[in-house]
């Protein structure tokens, strides 16, 4: 997923913010890994990495969403993407909760 971030006068802003699915597909891009592979694999190639759950740039850690991934085996990258996109999914959603309670307490 991608959205286009808020106009500004600065020089070199980025076109898309890049969360969720678009931005772990870049971390394999750039990653060594294999298919097939395991979740451990994946934990390993991609440690200390994190990674944009929503578009407003809130980032979690890559070891965070591998948690809730199955502990299985992937035969493609396709597969992989598959069954993360869920949790990306639901990462996104708290982060819009938690906006939405904190504008209540601010009473916007």
């Amino acid at each position: 997923m991608g959205i286009r971030p808020p106009q500004s006068d600065g020089v070199g802003d980025p076109d898309t913010v890049e969360f969720g699915i678009v931005a772990f597909d870049g971390l394999l891009s750039e990653a060594d890994l294999t298919f097939p592979t395991d979740r451990d694999q994946v934990r390993a190639t991609l440690a200390g990495r994190s990674i944009a759950v929503d578009p407003a740039g809130r980032e979690v850690p890559v070891d965070d969403v591998l948690a809730d991934l199955d502990d299985r085996t992937y035969e493609s990258e396709g597969d992989l993407k598959n069954a993360l996109h869920p949790i990306f999914e639901q990462r996104r959603e708290e982060g819009v909760d938690l906006l939405a309670r904190v504008r209540s307490w601010l009473g916007l």
